[in-house]
């Protein structure tokens, strides 16, 4: 099974788009080892998410204590629900490659989060694996992302058809155009709802990855209601410090399912809705 479809099967299961970014963060987190935390988030969780997302630097950031109970966890969460490496990687040739190796076959993400800025060419080792999802990242959730993302440009090959189009744009329709095993997505920060709204429209069939919901300020509504394709599917919506931590105490997993709960439900709420939403 490909990770699309993987994701599909999921997120149709649970009626969900919701994802979990699993980032354990000791100053925040209660407690308890890095393991237990994340196993208590999942078993508390996993009947209500399209997918888990682990964003690798909280778990490097810990040494080989981290990177043990990121395998521990991977190895953890069920088998039918697609996990999603969220380690940002894009390097030169051979490099690449290594770094493909290293997510899909020895740490077994079923998608991973990649950098274009140096080039297609360090994408490829990721897109030739078709079987596993590769989300480029394309206009990040965070403040500074438009220092380089939103600057305009014509390149020298399209100088005859006019203006010029932000950064991000190209990036969107380089890797759509490059999608020939179907297996790329684009990350979109929920920070910025048009953005999301004109990647949709250059990419109509392309999964988005949507972070910036909750901590970040980004809003839910009109990611959802630009995010999704035409089927009513393709936006994932990751959501971490919220769900993970919506208490300190005891109680951090049956918090965490009670935010789960309601952001499930008012995501599937603005789906329901979009079709009738005006533009």
């Amino acid at each position: 099974m490909s990770f699309l479809e993987k994701l599909s099967a999921a997120s149709r299961a649970k009626d969900s788009l919701l994802c979990i970014g699993l980032d354990p963060d000791p100053a925040l987190m209660p407690k308890v080892d890095i393991f237990s935390f994340n196993r208590a988030i999942v078993d508390a969780t996993a009947d209500l998410v399209c997918a888990y997302k682990p964003n690798l630097a909280f778990y490097e950031a810990m040494g080989i204590d981290g990177m043990r109970a990121l395998a521990q966890t991977i190895e953890y969460i069920p088998k039918e629900i697609p996990v999603i490496g969220d380690a940002k990687r894009g390097d030169i040739g051979n490099t690449a490659q290594a770094y493909a190796r290293a997510l899909f076959d020895v740490w077994g993400f079923d998608a991973v989060t990649v950098n274009p800025y140096l080039g297609l060419d360090a994408l490829e080792p990721f897109l030739e694996r078709g079987d596993k999802g590769v989300f480029v990242l394309c206009r990040t959730s965070n403040p500074g992302s438009a220092d380089f993302q939103s600057a305009s440009l014509i390149k020298d090959a399209d100088k005859k058809r006019g203006a010029p189009k932000p950064l991000y744009q190209w990036v969107a329709l380089e890797v759509k155009e490059r999608n020939v095993k179907g297996n790329a997505g684009l990350v979109v920060g929920a920070t910025y709802p048009l953005e999301i709204k004109d990647i949709r429209q250059l990419c109509p069939d392309m999964p988005l990855l949507i972070p910036g919901v909750g901590a970040q300020g980004g809003d839910l509504a009109s990611a959802v209601r630009f995010g999704l394709d035409r089927r009513g599917e393709g936006a994932i919506i990751a959501v971490s410090r919220q769900i993970l931590y919506a208490s300190k105490g005891k109680d951090f997993a049956s918090a965490a399912r009670r935010e789960a709960i309601k952001l499930r439900d008012l995501i599937n709420q603005y789906r329901r809705g979009a079709g009738s939403s005006p533009e």
